[in-house]
């Protein structure tokens, strides 16, 4: 097993990134995964349909929190399943942007000899508000 991994305990601090979401990242996004809803590039239909105004794509959100932590593995495992609940979205103002900062511990260290950690992710924007609940994601050895 991995040195990396071996020598995580439960409540261990593994890494922590801010990412700046503004307008420009919203359009990359939708050309990159082809959502184009409105939604998440026009006002007026945002707040046609009840919301505050545009709101970043979920699985944008999601593909944000896991990448620290794909990053940080570098090789030492692979994160074998991983599952959020979406609690808030992610407003996303028409000037400037929206900072998420993704903050990833161990929640969980199985038995030793399988080596397998159970990572929480908690993903935060602005002034704290967690965007993303049951942020899961189970590392296994390479």
């Amino acid at each position: 097993m991995s040195e990396r991994l071996e020598g995580l305990a439960e409540g261990d601090h593994i890494v922590t990134e801010t990412f700046a979401l503004n307008r420009e990242s919203l359009v990359r996004y939708a050309g990159a995964s082809g959502d184009f809803n409105p939604i998440h590039y026009r006002d007026d239909v945002a707040k046609g349909v009840g919301l505050e105004g545009v709101l970043a794509h979920g699985m944008l959100t999601m593909g944000l929190a896991i990448g620290p932590l794909a990053e940080w593995l570098e090789g030492a495992g692979h994160i074998s399943s991983y599952q959020v609940r979406f609690t808030k979205p992610v407003y996303v103002p028409s000037q400037g942007s929206v900072e998420v900062t993704v903050a990833a511990s161990v929640s969980k260290r199985d038995v030793p000899e399988a080596g397998q950690v159970t990572v929480a992710l908690t993903v935060t924007i602005g002034d704290g508000v967690t965007v993303l609940g049951k942020a899961l994601a189970v590392v296994s050895p390479a």
